[in-house]
């Protein structure tokens, strides 16, 4: 498979939320950055191998063949985040544009050292779930910051949106994951929040809320 192969088919991965969802491919031309026709014709060539379901007008699926291969890209992805973290001391908001070119590196043996090396890890350093080498993943029951109420609590689990930019204001702010945080109030006017993270309160937008993920507490 070529890389451009590899990154449609991690694509359509992410945006389906079960593996019988259709995906427009304006929705993923939109996600990549490219030309309706140019998805068109990847998907043609995707369909042709097997890798997905391709309906004219409506939009593509994952076969089997495709989930399992979009799987194994996106344990690779995720598994050299953790490397880079844990053993390059890479922060959290430098390691997905690396991960991105070294998922494409094909030998199964050196993922499966470094993931024995890292003590098979279950998340990525964004709270991401790592599929296993026979595609199984662990996720958390989890929901959206913005969706608890005024004195709900949880604890940070992922984040939904991972650009540096998000990740560097989380850190600026001392927001990590594992953090407890506690909704003090919420503003009636734009859903902007008064927050608690282990004893100290700062005032977050709703934007900042709907992309954190939060385990909840009693």
């Amino acid at each position: 498979m070529t890389r451009a192969e590899e990154n449609y088919l991690k694509t359509i991965f992410h945006l389906s939320g079960t593996p019988s969802n259709l995906i427009s491919t304006n929705a993923i031309a939109e996600e990549m950055d490219t030309k309706p026709s140019s998805v068109t014709d990847m998907a043609k060539k995707l369909a042709d191998k097997k890798l997905i379901h391709y309906k004219k007008y409506q939009g593509v699926s994952l076969t089997d063949k495709g989930r399992r291969t979009a799987l194994a890209i996106v344990r690779k992805h995720r598994l050299w985040e953790v490397f880079l973290v844990k053993k390059l001391d890479f922060t959290w908001d430098e390691v997905h544009e690396v991960a991105e070119q070294l998922e494409h590196i094909k030998s199964e043996k050196l993922i499966d050292k470094i993931d024995e090396l890292l003590d098979f890890p279950k998340y990525d350093p964004h709270g991401d779930p790592i599929p296993t080498k026979d595609g199984k993943f662990q996720d958390r029951d989890k929901v959206l910051l913005s969706e608890l109420p005024i004195s709900g609590k949880g604890v940070c689990v992922g984040v939904k949106d991972t650009s540096p930019s998000f990740l560097k204001f989380l850190d600026k702010n001392q927001i990590a994951l594992g953090h407890t945080i506690h909704v003090l109030d919420r503003e009636a006017f734009d859903a902007s929040m008064k927050i608690e993270i282990d004893k100290h309160q700062l005032h977050i937008s709703n934007q900042i809320a709907t992309n954190l993920y939060i385990k909840l507490q009693n």
